[in-house]
């Protein structure tokens, strides 16, 4: 099941996509795709409907993030092998946990606004994990029950703020616009390995990542294990996992560096297998 929330931001309704990909209103069922429609109970009742007898929403409408509050966005650093080495740094031994500011969260086609003064905004393509139902000390045996489902993430960092401006990561990872999340959410029974999902990412049309989950270094389970560890997970969070290699900030020419950074004008597309295509343009930024 495919669970959208879709409008103008603010407005947005609950909705989900049929088997035909066509947009089907749920507003008559639901009053949102909030934090209590995640558990496994609730997502049952809804894969109940007959989706075909739902209103067809005409037209192609904004999609917004798909879960309509999330407590907390979190993110997990070099948790790929091979973005770690084009980045320079060590292999983690545990997750690097970090926290992206809720204020970073927008629809999957939303403009991305470069902060003020920024040099050296990147891209990442990510996978998304949606947490179902509260986990706290989970094992990682049974860390997938806890998840409701799955959805494609573009983890937007300014690298300078991240890495050049002190010890903390957060501040080059939370700037307004810099979490978009969809087009939707993919509930985890129509994703039953999501160690074996490709992903890719283009800028300005050109093809910059090109991997697949199979090669993190933490799993999903381990991921959502690990962090309950640290801090309860409520239904509505987010954990996103980490991107494969092919960021701006890693390319090189003839061996040498040679860093791509976002700019006003600039396009990015990405998506997952299974999990949708987001786009966004990049913009100036404006108050």
């Amino acid at each position: 099941m495919k669970l959208v929330r879709y409008g103008k931001p603010g407005q947005e309704k609950p909705g989900l996509i049929d088997a035909q990909g066509q947009l089907r209103d749920l507003s008559k069922v639901i009053q949102d795709v909030s934090p209590d429609q995640l558990s496994d109970k609730a997502l049952a009742k809804l894969r109940k409907l007959k989706t075909d007898k739902l209103p067809l929403v005409k037209g192609k409408p904004r999609m917004g993030c798909p879960i309509s509050f999330i407590s907390k966005f979190v993110a997990i650093g070099l948790n790929y092998a091979d973005h770690a080495a084009e980045a320079g740094m060590p292999i983690p031994k545990e997750p690097i946990v970090f926290l992206k500011a809720n204020n970073c969260i927008q629809g999957p086609d939303d403009n991305v606004m470069l902060p003020k003064g920024s040099v050296k905004s990147d891209w990442e393509v990510e996978l998304g994990i949606v947490i179902g139902t509260e986990a706290r000390y989970v094992s990682q045996k049974d860390a997938l029950n806890y998840v409701a489902g799955y959805c494609v993430v573009n983890d937007v960092s300014e690298r300078e703020y991240q890495l050049e401006r002190g010890g903390s990561w957060d501040k080059g990872k939370g700037c307004d616009t810099f979490g978009p999340i969809g087009p939707w959410m993919v509930t985890r029974d129509e994703v039953p390995n999501p160690q074996k999902l490709h992903m890719w990412l283009d800028h300005n049309g050109q093809r910059m990542q090109d991997g697949s989950t199979k090669t993190m270094i933490f799993g999903v389970a381990k991921l959502v294990s690990y962090v309950s560890q640290f801090m309860t997970l409520n239904p509505g969070d987010v954990i996103t996992t980490g991107t494969p290699p092919g960021v701006g900030m890693g390319i090189k020419k003839n061996g040498k560096p040679a860093p791509v950074f976002l700019k006003a004008g600039d396009t990015m597309a990405l998506g997952i297998e299974g999990l949708g295509v987001q786009q966004q343009h990049v913009v100036a930024f404006k108050r």
